[in-house]
């Protein structure tokens, strides 16, 4: 179940919209310039490497290269069965906890796991909890930051326009310490469901 939770800028206890409804979502994100959509979850064999990952879904990659013009699809995950998870997971998270944005659209598709984008935009800070089936597209500019939590699982596939691939531009502003976390956001998920 997705989630969308919005607060002011300048109060992040109180949120001024909380929502899992996916036209809603939709509408809400289009008002930032932001796409939202869902690609039926195919299951991964466990371990699932880049290219199985981009063969499960190849229609729907070739569908967004086509529309977007984008030149460059890879595949990020994380997984706790990972021999590598421990010494990965909090730097990996620690990168894209800090507010950035990028000169290209940011966009992620999750094949499996969780993750929060939250988009700082029209005085107001919108995350949104995405699971897996869920495509998002943060557009160029448009400062944001990542959280996958304390315990990050998901495989998530990416889109670039160039072979730079992720590039960020850190803002320095300590916003996103003010906002609720993966793992809050995570349990009050729960609890709406």
């Amino acid at each position: 179940m997705t989630l969308l939770t919005v607060w002011k800028e300048t109060d992040p206890s109180t949120p001024v919209l909380e929502t899992t409804d996916e036209s809603e979502i939709r509408a809400a994100l289009a008002e930032l310039g932001a796409r939202f959509s869902r690609w039926d979850v195919r299951d991964l064999p466990a371990g699932a490497s880049q290219d199985e990952v981009l063969a499960l879904y190849a229609a729907e990659i070739d569908e967004v290269k086509d529309r977007e013009g984008y030149t460059l699809v890879d595949v990020v995950a994380l997984d706790p069965a990972q021999a590598d998870y421990d010494d990965l997971k909090t730097p990996f998270r620690q990168k894209f906890l800090s507010e950035h944005k990028h000169d290209d659209d940011e966009d992620r598709y999750f094949a499996e796991g969780a993750g929060v984008f939250y988009l700082h935009a029209n005085e107001k800070v919108h995350a949104v909890y995405c699971e897996a089936g869920d495509l998002i597209s943060v557009p160029a500019n448009t400062t944001h930051w990542f959280d996958m939590g304390t315990a990050p699982h998901y495989v998530s596939v990416r889109f670039f326009h160039d072979d730079d691939g992720w590039v960020g531009h850190f803002t320095g502003s300590p916003i996103a310490e003010s906002f609720s976390t993966f793992d809050e956001l995570h349990a009050r998920r729960a609890q709406l469901a």
